[in-house]
């Protein structure tokens, strides 16, 4: 907010009580948000927040995206959308994949329909980079997610409800991810367990994905999706910098290979997407395709060109290693946390 968004505005965040929730939560609380509404289905998560932050501007729903009336009542009156709830740990889609479907799909096209509704002025998904060339029930559910944002945008032009997808590497220190259980792994003496030392992954931190997200608020036509340009560091890498950061030098680390869905490297945009993404300096902007089904009638506009471009993905991304990627953790105040700083 404050650069981005108006003050005294109502924001609802799906998924208030997740990683990114939680970190937007304190950031519109400390820039002057008139009221923040929190949807989610987890009542112990949602009762330790409200004790933490202490703030009469919290407006808690206890509910799920699955549930139209649930979201009926947590988006009407609200000006902007953060639809963060999502079914997010890729081997639990895999086993589950019609649950999902259920979030992932089904329930994102309830807040965006919802949205619309109520004459929301902006809603933002967030999506992953596991959406692009998708080999995992997580990735394909989110691409559909993707798919339904841009429908429901071209559909309802002219609605006033802006939608916008904003898509993201790993994010540092969010629940799940590798770098807190790598913490935990050389705490206890290791060993650390790495899938494959030479897997790569893009590197953002809860605070470049508030910026990506705000980004999109403010800069977004209706369908466009977006991407924040990233770092990456390969697994072992991450695992050896983590090590000097705790000064266990002698840890053992130990490959115990892909888990269910898993890929070498992730995607942030595709090479189609490329073609068609204009650079924004720190930011992609990848537009709607706003034709109909009558393509005929776009043949002369259309772009003839059959130019190959890369994908931009985490093998061929900035490669952090050694200092460069030790100082980068160090930035990380969950980091300063977990040294006792």
């Amino acid at each position: 907010m404050g650069k981005f968004l108006p003050r005294d505005s109502v924001f609802t965040i799906t998924g208030g009580t997740g990683s990114f929730g939680s970190t937007m939560v304190r950031h519109l609380l400390s820039t002057g948000a008139e009221e923040v509404r929190i949807l989610s289905r987890d009542e112990a998560k949602q009762d330790l927040m409200r004790t933490q932050l202490n703030d009469d501007r919290l407006r808690f729903y206890l509910g799920d995206t699955r549930d139209i009336e649930s979201l009926r009542q947590a988006i009407r009156g609200s000006d902007y959308v953060f639809h963060a709830a999502a079914l997010k740990q890729v081997p639990s889609a895999e086993f589950f994949p019609m649950e999902a479907v259920k979030t992932n799909v089904l329930g994102s096209s309830n807040v965006l329909r919802q949205a619309i509704e109520e004459r929301v002025k902006a809603v933002v998904c967030l999506s992953t980079d596991k959406a692009v060339y998708p080999i995992n029930a997580m990735g394909m559910t989110k691409g559909l997610m993707e798919k339904t944002a841009g429908a429901l945008a071209r559909e309802h032009q002219n609605s006033g409800t802006v939608i916008s997808t904003t898509r993201y590497g790993n994010v540092m220190f969010s629940r799940g991810s590798v770098i807190p259980r790598f913490i935990s792994q050389i705490k206890s003496g290791g060993p650390v367990t790495l899938t494959d030392p030479k897997m790569t992954r893009f590197l953002m931190s809860l605070n470049d994905s508030v910026d990506l997200v705000e980004h999109a608020f403010s800069n977004a036509n209706s369908g466009d999706l977006f991407v924040k340009k990233a770092p990456a560091a390969t697994i072992g890498d991450l695992a050896e910098a983590l090590i000097q950061i705790f000064g266990a030098k002698r840890v053992e680390t130990v490959q115990i290979g892909y888990r269910h869905g898993e890929k070498l490297f992730e995607s942030l945009l595709s090479s189609e997407e490329m073609r068609t993404a204009t650079d924004e300096g720190d930011y992609f902007r990848l537009p709607l395709d706003t034709r109909d089904l009558n393509y005929e009638i776009y043949f002369e506009e259309g772009d003839s060109s059959s130019e190959v471009l890369d994908a931009y993905h985490s093998h061929n991304a900035q490669r952090l290693e050694g200092e460069e990627l030790v100082r980068l953790l160090m930035q990380l105040p969950e980091i300063g946390a977990e040294l006792g700083s």
